[in-house]
């Protein structure tokens, strides 16, 4: 009898005060539109917003009554960037070594408070105007999902995150010197693969944990362990079976060549890819992100890390190749990502020091758009999320920013000066002047 009358109460209160109605329309007027599809600045366009979506754009557009307007005449408004190599939960100093500090945060940081730490981290990114990452390992057993699920879920405040789960490696990971007896501390980081049977269980795994992308390591640089071709095989058909792209970091020529034979959607790094590589990557349309740094970047880390300038005479000829490379594989038609790979605590925020790339890029001789849509519509459309992110247009996510400058005459200074960031339609940032 209590739960009929229970029913009954649901249902009149139900009755009586029903959902309220949906938000009005906004509008933004941009004096420039960057238009990430076509890679064309167009002028006097006007975008209205329902909800957390865009549902149109056009010069034309008849702006509702009493709408809510945003007059951004005099700024360019641009899609929400996207860092498509991060790692939110873990951070380490120039003096640090890898290996060790990887360790020290297995063991003397609990999971709990490693999320906290990657919750501020990634906030980061959204205040320097980057609504959507992809985090890819580095981030113990899922955390990097349940930070992506806590941000979804308005717990916390970030960027979409596009996360992978445990990296799929062979033994020993990118975790180097551990001895024999503590190599169980690595399988809390890494998913290590142990044969063919096991790469195909392991995808199964992070299908299970609901994971955005697989990465693997097709090299374990310094360890010299690495994936068989047969391994690698089986990891990606798994994961196209189950609609999940795959992309694998990469420091060798060899190990590249291997992975793309693997059949792989895009590599990682990639520093030493031969012409042939190249080639190869343009043909079968697998992407490239490379985490390049700049050489202010390169100053600060060395100047951190206690090096003396006489230590340092290599490091010219290494910018040089690492620009001739990135602009050698952009002329050989391989579609180029942009992603930091930044985890260095140089002084400022995580999300402040990845727009770092964008220097890097534009340093090698990128062009200012040919960098924002490597940052916007090709790294969603190498996500398979070309609709909803990455693009102002109808049905796409409310994911965008809009800056003060030109971005063809003063590109570097223009993309720092934010003055809106909005995400899935709400308003993080708001400096209109």
């Amino acid at each position: 009898m209590k739960k009929v009358l229970l029913s009954a109460l649901m249902l009149c209160l139900f009755v009586s005060f029903p959902a309220a109605s949906q938000s009005d329309h906004l509008y933004i007027k941009a004096g420039k539109f960057y238009d990430s599809e076509s890679n064309k600045i167009l002028k006097d366009q006007v975008i209205e917003i329902t909800n957390n979506k865009i549902s149109a754009v056009g010069p034309n557009l008849d702006i509702s009554e009493n709408a809510q307007v945003i007059d951004l005449s005099n700024h360019t408004v641009l899609p929400g960037l996207i860092d498509a190599h991060t790692h939110v939960l873990f951070s380490q100093t120039p003096q640090d070594d890898f290996s060790v500090k990887s360790i020290q945060t297995l063991t003397m940081e609990s999971p709990a408070l490693r999320t906290l730490r990657g919750a501020n981290r990634v906030q980061s990114y959204l205040d320097e105007g980057f609504t959507s990452i992809k985090d890819l390992g580095n981030s113990g057993q899922y955390l990097d999902v349940a930070l992506r699920d806590a941000i979804n879920e308005g717990t916390t405040i970030g960027p979409r995150i596009f996360a992978s789960g445990p990296i799929l490696c062979s033994i020993g990971g990118q975790i180097y010197g551990v001895s024999h007896t503590h190599q169980d501390l690595i399988d809390l980081e890494y998913r290590i693969i142990k044969n063919e049977d096991d790469a195909i269980n392991a995808v199964r795994e992070h299908v299970n944990q609901n994971v955005d992308i697989i990465k693997i390591c097709a090299d374990n640089l310094p360890n010299n362990t690495r994936l068989s071709l047969k391994e690698m095989k089986a990891i990606v058909e798994t994961a196209h079976s189950y609609g999940l792209k795959v992309t694998a970091h990469c420091v060798l020529d060899s190990s590249a060549r291997t992975a793309i034979e693997a059949g792989v959607d895009g590599l990682e790094h990639g520093f030493f890819l031969s012409d042939e590589t190249m080639n190869l990557m343009a043909k079968n349309n697998i992407y490239l992100v490379p985490t390049e740094n700049s050489q202010t970047y390169m100053d600060k880390y060395y100047e951190l890390e206690g090096s003396k300038q006489e230590d340092l005479d290599w490091m010219e000829g290494y910018m040089k190749k690492t620009r001739e490379r990135l602009m050698k594989a952009k002329a050989k038609g391989v579609v180029i990502i942009a992603g930091s790979d930044n985890y260095n605590d140089l002084g400022v925020s995580q999300g402040k020091i990845s727009k770092d790339m964008f220097r890097a890029y534009y340093e090698a001789g990128m062009k200012p758009l040919d960098i924002l849509q490597s940052a916007t519509y090709l790294s969603a459309n190498a996500m398979g999320k070309e609709d909803k992110i990455g693009i102002i247009k109808p049905g796409a996510f409310a994911d965008l920013i809009a800056v003060k400058g030109d971005l063809n005459q003063d590109f570097l200074n223009t993309l720092e000066n934010i003055v809106l960031i909005m995400k899935d339609g709400k308003i993080y940032k708001n400096e209109i002047e």
